[in-house]
């Protein structure tokens, strides 16, 4: 394999780095949205929880977090494995990955469900409508379910997060 050389000298490169949001995304605006329209009370990144979940509702004791499908590797057509510096970047997700199954096995020993909500179901051609997302969540949040997980294709329980990346 060839390694191609980054277009972009070191410091561009981290200064790009630091300006992908970790807070306050469009997409966590959108389900802060649809979670107050629909009536629920919840906690914005909650510091003292595992992972630091996007949204905590302790009334229901579960907490949402949006995912984006690059960052922790989601199967679905928004994943595409960089062209360049590409072990540095199976390794990099592998250990979002890792440390998400880290995260929300330290929930579960505290009594919390976890809903996962995958960027392709928020944004891209296959999203989800408003009313089809405040569906699931309403139907997940009220329900007395497992830990599941919401993308294009609707709501299922959530087993794993994802497979490793085989080339």
């Amino acid at each position: 394999m060839i390694m191609m050389a980054d277009v972009h000298d070191k410091a561009t490169r981290s200064k790009n780095m630091r300006a992908i949001a970790t807070r306050d995304t469009a997409i966590e605006k959108r389900i802060a949205a649809l979670l107050t329209g629909a009536g629920f009370t919840f906690v914005a990144q909650d510091r003292a929880l595992p992972g630091r979940p996007d949204f905590t509702l302790p009334d229901y004791r579960c907490v949402i977090f949006t995912h984006g499908c690059f960052w922790h590797h989601h199967d679905c057509y928004l994943f595409k494995v960089p062209a360049t510096r590409t072990a540095f970047w199976l390794d990099k997700i592998a250990g979002n990955v890792a440390r998400d199954a880290r995260d929300r096995q330290k929930l579960a020993e505290e009594g919390w469900r976890v809903l996962i909500i995958w960027e392709c179901a928020l944004r891209g051609r296959l999203r989800l409508s408003d009313a089809a997302l405040t569906e699931r969540l309403e139907e997940w949040i009220c329900g007395a379910g497992h830990d599941a997980q919401i993308d294009t294709q609707g709501i299922r329980e959530l087993t794993t997060t994802s497979t490793p990346y085989k080339e």
